[in-house]
């Protein structure tokens, strides 16, 4: 009803020029009050919006831990590699960012500990496959650890991108993960693998006389490339393969095996296998006498567990893939150190640095991405570089390169590195020494 009497009113005052110029006034008045009317409300407008960006519904959901999806061998073949390889660093790292209350995660603004959900994939990639789906899509995990063994780490790969999870690599790594790991920009290569293992082995061989090897390899991912490269390594120098063998990964007897490898009289033997493999091997050459004058097999000679099951002189002079020791950073010896007071026995000499150095990484990346989302921490991986026990660890192309060593072999007790090349530790043996097995428990 106010309107409509102002309006009756600006009709009543046209007539005369004093009441035009009245009129006159109120209308410039009341154009100066609408403006004031619209700023005003403008102004409104803006505190509004303002508040309910900065306000608390915007903000990062509340939260007071951080949860690791783990889906690894806890049983089956694999079981025994897991824990005595990446297993207890993880486990280790994990107890040490607890300990000093958790990762530090500017978006919360505060430290949140860790929380692993862990799952057992039975040694079987299928199960390890729909058990990482489950711990990504329904246990709404906020990092992953990686899954053991060459094989799975290749079929995990793929689901880690699909869900863009970061998945930083551990015990494995295949040089056809390598060709194709441009469509996997969150997966991470830590470890050393064959395309770079095998041409410092080949050159160590070929500088110390081997003329003819023995190639014996585990049917899968891992056993086959290495068998691939290797067989090109040896060519380019002039080694004899005198036979490459397959074996299955639940093989019970090696002996027939080795010895035709006797027979064939050649100077090197090589196995590409896992653990429970290179026990067997080793156990069942010291039977049968067979002391080739280089004795190499890739994952088991650098278990400390190794050495200690046949004694320090029963495999002395035995080669392994890695490799380092405490001579190798300033680091080892600390992780070295402190590994051995938490699980009573020494660190592994090929992969432990890697993958305590990788989560040493890991660990400053998501904090300095300052967030849980996983592509900006994967963003921060890609281009980084931070100091770790290993030394200055930065991944090219999602690949990690400073290595600290190839190749490793038992001396007197302890793991050198041989290499060919300033991260030598040691001079190599060669001949390998007579097998001295282990003392037989007396019978009662």
């Amino acid at each position: 009803m106010g309107q409509v009497r102002i309006n009756e009113g600006i009709e009543g005052f046209e007539g005369n020029g004093s009441h035009q110029k009245t009129l006159n006034h109120y209308k410039q008045g009341r154009r100066q009050t609408m403006k004031r009317s619209t700023l005003l409300a403008v102004l409104v407008a803006i505190s509004v919006a303002v508040a309910l960006f900065c306000s608390p519904l915007d903000a990062a959901p509340p939260k007071d831990k951080i949860r690791v999806g783990w889906v690894t061998s806890l049983s089956g073949v694999n079981a025994s590699g897991v824990p005595v390889t990446s297993g207890n660093v993880y486990t280790m790292w994990v107890e040490e960012v607890n300990a000093k209350g958790g990762l530090y995660i500017k978006e919360y603004g505060k430290k949140l500990p860790l929380e692993v959900i862990k799952y057992d994939d039975k040694s079987d990639i299928g199960t390890m496959t729909k058990l990482l789906e489950k711990v990504i899509m329904e246990d709404k995990v906020d990092l992953i650890f990686s899954p053991w063994d060459t094989a799975f780490l290749f079929a995990a790969a793929p689901i880690a991108t699909k869900h863009k999870m970061v998945l930083l690599g551990g015990s494995g790594g295949a040089q056809k993960l390598k060709s194709v790991i441009q469509n996997y920009p969150y997966f991470f290569q830590v470890l050393n693998f064959s395309d770079t293992q095998l041409p410092p082995l080949a050159e160590l061989f070929s500088q110390l006389g081997v003329k003819k090897v023995y190639m014996a390899y585990i049917q899968d991912l891992h056993g086959i490339e290495y068998r691939d490269v290797a067989t090109q390594e040896f060519k380019k120098r002039n080694i004899e393969i005198i036979a490459s063998k397959s074996f299955p990964l639940d093989v019970k007897d090696l002996s027939p095996l080795l010895k035709e490898a006797k027979a064939s009289d050649a100077d090197a033997f090589t196995g590409f296998l896992y653990p429970p493999h290179a026990f067997l091997a080793a156990g069942q050459a010291m039977e049968i006498g067979y002391n080739p004058k280089a004795f190499y097999m890739t994952v088991g000679p650098c278990l400390s567990q190794f050495r200690d099951a046949f004694t320090a002189k029963g495999i002395d002079g035995v080669m392994g893939a890695g490799a380092w020791n405490v001579k190798s950073s300033p680091g080892a010896k600390e992780f070295f150190d402190k590994f051995v007071k938490r699980w009573g026995f020494e660190p592994e000499g090929w992969g432990t640095l890697f993958y305590y150095s990788s989560l040493q990484f890991f660990q400053q990346a998501i904090e300095e991405a300052g967030t849980l989302d996983n592509t900006k921490i994967r963003d921060v991986m890609a281009t980084k570089t931070y100091e770790t026990a290993l030394g200055p660890f930065k991944f090219t192309n999602n690949i990690f390169l400073n290595h600290p060593g190839e190749v490793g072999q038992w001396q007197n007790g302890v793991w050198q590195v041989i290499d060919p090349g300033p991260k030598r530790t040691a001079p190599p043996v060669y001949p390998k020494p007579a097998w001295q097995p282990p003392p037989k428990p007396d019978k009662k």
